[in-house]
């Protein structure tokens, strides 16, 4: 992959921005019952999706899948330590459903998606 910094960038923002919103005091509300779980699952979802676009090997992605579900608890520990948000299992749980189904996504798309739009740009002249 010739733009991979790029995309290692925009995945470690994204676990940025995680981290961040997991800690933020003040979230808008989606107006949906349980509707936080949603978030979970997407934003945990499209952590590991991006990441199986950077990895192909099984090991790297079972390295990536444990340390974003153990990210994820640790951040739900960490908020159970704030006085502004509270510590849930079932937002644990809705990280690693996240995280699973962006791997299984990953996997039944057998496409490569940063690949695909790197073809999209010409190679530069040696």
């Amino acid at each position: 992959m010739r733009f991979r910094p790029l995309w290692l960038a925009i995945g470690y923002a994204l676990v940025a921005t995680i981290v961040f919103l997991s800690l933020a005091p003040d979230l808008p509300d989606t107006g949906v019952e349980q509707g936080d779980k949603l978030g979970h699952f997407l934003a945990y979802g499209t952590l590991m999706f991006w990441f199986c676009q950077i990895y192909a090997t099984r090991p790297t992605r079972v390295a990536h899948a444990l340390a974003f579900a153990a990210m994820g608890v640790a951040l739900e520990f960490a908020q159970g330590m704030t006085e502004y948000r509270t510590f849930e299992v079932l937002d644990m749980l809705a990280n690693a459903i996240g995280v699973a189904l962006g791997w299984g996504a990953a996997r039944a798309s057998r496409v490569n998606v940063f690949a695909v739009i790197e073809s999209g740009f010409p190679r530069p002249r040696e």
